[in-house]
């Protein structure tokens, strides 16, 4: 049995192939009665494209890389299905890389995903090097998600408002009476526009002198032994931001080991709002980071640098919300 083609379809729906490819590359140009007609007429028909084809005559092959930094962030979870889901409405595919795994063997970091021509590359977190990007973004578009550090020219940024997020966790804990507020602060540009943020509110309400930092690594075994050298002073705080939910169980785990009860005793807070944040045994107070947006936004710049390359690159911000949940509580003792 012969397989329907382009054309078919074209005849059923009864518009030009221009159209149904218009239709079938996820163009936002066509009418919407036009555009139920010719996905009308693919499923009656059963008409499956031929990639290699259009691929060809596009002079596209339909991929685009994915470069994660962290493979064990769940936070990166949430951004790739909302990257995922545009990309995929407009007929383009995601090729994953791990920029970890690339270091480790000293493998350039975008050269496979030139290699085999995809038509973008977006890259998800904090790289170590972002100027290493010019190259690439001087050869396809470029995109960088969920990391604020500088970029070269034509490359976009989107991320989450990490100041603004940091700004209502350490305002919530205040709120509630807290005064000696902790922070389990990260690394890379994000880590330091929540750390400086959250100083800003500690000395707007003339806590200053009251906010103990100490440095962690993102993980939980670093939030762990942070917390526990936090919660070891004779002037222990009664609260602890942590950079991540991940550094959040950490500060968990070592409050249960000192034998502190969350949140009669401390007070805990993530950010991001991962699927860990939501786990009932947990339930932690943290900030959604909005992920799924920041993923659809960055495929969305990613399709217009497709259709219009060139140009200088944009930031965009996402607005992050408050999660309350039952690691916050007023302070059981006053400071």
């Amino acid at each position: 049995m012969r397989q329907p083609t382009i054309r078919d379809v074209a005849e059923r729906a009864g518009v030009s192939k221009s159209l149904v490819s218009l239709v079938l590359r996820g163009s936002e140009q066509v009418r919407p009665e036009k555009r139920e007609a010719v996905l009308r007429a693919v499923r009656e028909l059963g008409y499956r494209p031929n990639a290699a084809a259009r691929s060809l005559s596009e002079q596209r092959t339909r991929t685009v890389g994915v470069l994660l930094n962290d493979l064990r962030n769940p936070w990166f979870v949430d951004l790739l299905d909302g990257l995922n889901s545009l990309l995929h409405d407009h007929g383009l595919h995601m090729l994953l890389g791990d920029a970890r795994l690339n270091r480790r063997t000293g493998q350039d970091l975008a050269r496979p995903f030139l290699d085999v021509q995809v038509d973008g590359l977006v890259v998800v977190g904090t790289l170590p090097d972002p100027a290493a990007l010019g190259e690439v973004a001087a050869r396809i578009p470029v995109v960088v998600a969920g990391a604020r550090e500088t970029v070269p020219p034509g490359v976009d940024v989107v991320a989450g408002d990490d100041e603004k997020g940091a700004r209502l966790v350490t305002e919530h804990l205040i709120g509630l009476g807290h005064r000696r507020v902790a922070h389990l602060a990260g690394y890379g540009a994000v880590g330091e526009l929540r750390r400086r943020s959250f100083e800003a509110v500690m000395r707007a309400h003339g806590l200053g002198e009251r906010m103990p930092i100490e440095a962690g690594d993102l993980t939980e075994e670093g939030g762990f032994r942070a917390a526990v050298r936090l919660l070891s002073r004779p002037d222990r705080p009664t609260a602890v931001v942590a950079v991540n939910d991940i550094t959040a169980v950490g500060v968990l785990s070592a409050a249960e080991e000192l034998g502190l009860r969350v949140p009669h005793d401390l007070s805990v807070t993530g950010y991001d709002n991962t699927s860990i944040s939501r786990l009932r045994h947990l339930w932690l107070t943290t900030v959604d980071n909005a992920g799924h947006e920041v993923g659809r936004r960055a495929a969305r710049c990613l399709l217009d640098r497709l259709d219009g390359p060139g140009g200088a690159g944009r930031l965009h911000l996402a607005a992050p919300t408050l999660e309350l949940r039952g690691t916050t509580a007023p302070p059981s003792r006053t400071d």
